[in-house]
């Protein structure tokens, strides 16, 4: 009779944590990033009647959201480190006035004019890091009290008004094209061809790169698949875009700014060791002060790399604009912060790519030309797009209890 009892008790087999252990090394951020992004170019491109992918159309999409995805690139590193950032917007209408007057009233040339933003930029970060850094105040009150600051001084440099007339040589940065270097394949820029083709070359090495070192560390490595079709859809998507491109006129001057922002600080982040710094203080704070990590100078330069990359937007946008006004900026903050969010960073901090911010501010830049295309009133782009910031918060909650977080 024992022995009978004892066999009843035999616990049954569970295939569940198997299936979960398999589920665990997808990675649903970035697949859910790249489905979105996917999801929404089809849907506009359906409902617009094919017009979201006309030549003319992408050539806009890049130029008018290159901005978005130099914000963004800065913007995920405040958000790694557990921060926000809400001044860039007003940063950019600041900074921007001030290279207009450099330009126009002061006669420095507009190379002198573009540094001297950058300068700027630096040294408006150098403020904004110091209260949160070395003060201890946190970066919400910091920058809301900075986004209030900048926009009046703004208004003060421009007097309500606007400053146009600039130089040939620096609108050029926001409106121009390279020249057709390499000549022409039938009817295809040469040179966005090949720039494309490198694009995809460098974004496949970063990422087998990214895998060795995680074979290296014996640390959990995405599934083969998974990480293939993740970058099979990547590379199609890159060349789809510079045939389309290429077939109008050719590669926008504005492409190469966050082009290579987001390879510099994809390498900042994952192969420095103030990008590991980072990430361990986003990640665990107390862990990260124990290890020995500087975490007052780590915040005072991230700060600081924010406001050189809001300069650098600045010089992108007037330019574009073809002068600085008043009201430039506006909401350039929130459009970063939800390209961050969509593109995959956690609410807590510590999680966060370079790349996925890029790809979240596409994901923004698609819906704004797509409702724009369908004559969408302003108000409702709005909502609309709040309602797509929380869904992809929602989303990143999701994943996080799916792997057993808390």
């Amino acid at each position: 009779m024992a022995t009978a009892s004892t066999q009843t008790v035999e616990a049954p087999t569970q295939p569940g944590p198997r299936r979960r252990g398999i589920l665990s090394r997808i990675n649903f951020r970035q697949f859910g990033i790249l489905a979105a992004l996917v999801i929404i170019i089809v849907l506009f491109q359906v409902l617009t009647g094919g017009r979201l992918l006309m030549p003319g159309n992408v050539n806009n999409l890049i130029q008018q959201n290159a901005y978005v995805l130099i914000l963004a690139i800065g913007m995920v590193m405040v958000i790694i480190a557990g921060h926000i950032d809400l001044s860039v917007g007003s940063v950019v209408a600041m900074v921007g006035a001030i290279a207009a007057i450099a330009m126009n009233q002061w006669g420095l040339p507009w190379f002198v004019a573009v540094l001297l933003s950058l300068v700027v930029g630096a040294v408006v970060g150098a403020w904004q890091g110091f209260w949160v850094a070395f003060v201890g105040i946190p970066a919400f009150i910091v920058t809301l009290a900075g986004m209030l600051l900048f926009r009046g001084l703004t208004l003060v440099l421009l007097t309500g008004g606007t400053i146009s007339g600039l130089p040939d040589g620096f609108t050029a940065i926001g409106a121009g094209w390279l020249p057709p270097f390499l000549g022409y394949l039938g009817n295809w820029d040469s040179l966005t061809l090949v720039l494309g083709m490198i694009a995809c070359v460098l974004l496949i090495v970063q990422q087998l790169r990214t895998r060795a070192t995680l074979r290296r560390l014996e640390l959990p490595r995405e599934v083969a698949w998974s990480f293939w079709l993740k970058n099979v859809i990547a590379v199609v998507a890159i060349m789809a875009v510079a045939f389309t491109i290429a077939a109008y006129n050719g590669t926008p001057d504005r492409a190469h700014h966050p082009g290579r922002a987001r390879a510099a600080y994809t390498f900042v982040l994952n192969r420095t060791t103030f990008g590991r710094h980072i990430y361990a203080m986003g990640g665990n704070l107390f862990a990260a002060v124990m290890s020995g990590v500087k975490t007052k100078w780590v915040n005072f330069f991230i700060f600081v790399n924010m406001g050189v990359l809001a300069g650098l937007a600045a010089v992108v946008s007037t330019a574009r604009a073809g002068g600085a006004v008043a009201s430039a900026g506006q909401n350039y903050e929130l459009d970063a912060i939800a390209a961050v969010f969509i593109g995959g960073a956690a609410v807590q901090g510590g999680i966060g790519t370079v790349v996925g911010a890029v790809v979240g501010g596409l994901v923004m830049g698609v819906l704004n030309m797509g409702l724009s295309i369908l004559s969408v009133d302003a108000a409702w782009q709005m909502a609309i797009k709040g309602i797509v910031l929380l869904l992809a918060v929602a989303f990143d909650i999701f994943n996080k209890r799916r792997n057993g977080g808390v």
